[in-house]
């Protein structure tokens, strides 16, 4: 589900302004996903810190031309793999975050829709020692996803975590809908097993 135009009008305002409040909220909203996008492409933790640094800079420098034609957090972050893949091209190295191959083994996990055919029980139940151990299942599910290939890493980020609209993420990545669909799939495949793993 997409932000509301206002809450992106009421920070694209405040970023315009100056007012450091705003810029800290955004800030907090999306430089952590921007270093794992980056991170994706670059294969390096330290340029991916790089990249998000610069990229910040960038949207404060240019705020004011913000036309609105796409989310707030859509703007930001194809700047960033702008400017990622740019880095990438410097240094002689490719990337390509597209998989043309449409496996179909997700059918038996996933409906027509995209939703579980049958929810991680793990999403269902909250116990009492679920909750207790909730710190440590976040960070092994953050680990799980930092071991992603790139292209499901930045999908389930972009997609999952950013709640991008699947369009702005498709011209983000440069992905087409089929192939986002396959790498959300199997993002998703992936962190249910890890959460799977460590219910037993």
């Amino acid at each position: 589900m997409s932000k509301p135009k206002n809450t992106d009008e009421h920070a694209v305002q405040g970023l315009i302004s100056g007012d450091r409040v705003a810029f800290e909220a955004v800030y907090r909203r999306h430089n952590g996903a921007m270093v794992r996008v980056a991170s994706a492409i670059l294969n390096n933790r330290a340029s991916a810190e790089e990249i998000a640094q610069d990229t910040w800079m960038t949207v404060l420098r240019k705020i004011d031309s913000f036309e609105g034609r796409s989310s707030l957090a859509g703007w930001i972050f194809t700047i960033l793999t702008n400017k990622a893949k740019t880095r990438v091209k410097r240094d002689g190295r490719s990337v390509s975050l597209d998989t043309s191959d449409g496996d179909d083994t997700f059918d038996d996990a996933f409906d027509g829709r995209g939703r579980w055919k049958d929810a991680p029980e793990l999403w269902d139940e909250i116990t009492p020692d679920r909750i207790v151990n909730g710190r440590q299942i976040l960070s092994h599910v953050g680990e799980a996803i930092d071991a992603l290939p790139p292209a499901q890493r930045a999908v389930l980020i972009l997609r999952g975590q950013q709640e991008l609209e699947a369009k702005e993420v498709c011209d983000i990545l440069g992905l087409t809908e089929a192939n986002l669909r396959v790498m959300l799939h199997r993002a998703r495949f992936s962190l249910r097993q890890a959460i799977d793993n460590i219910e037993r």
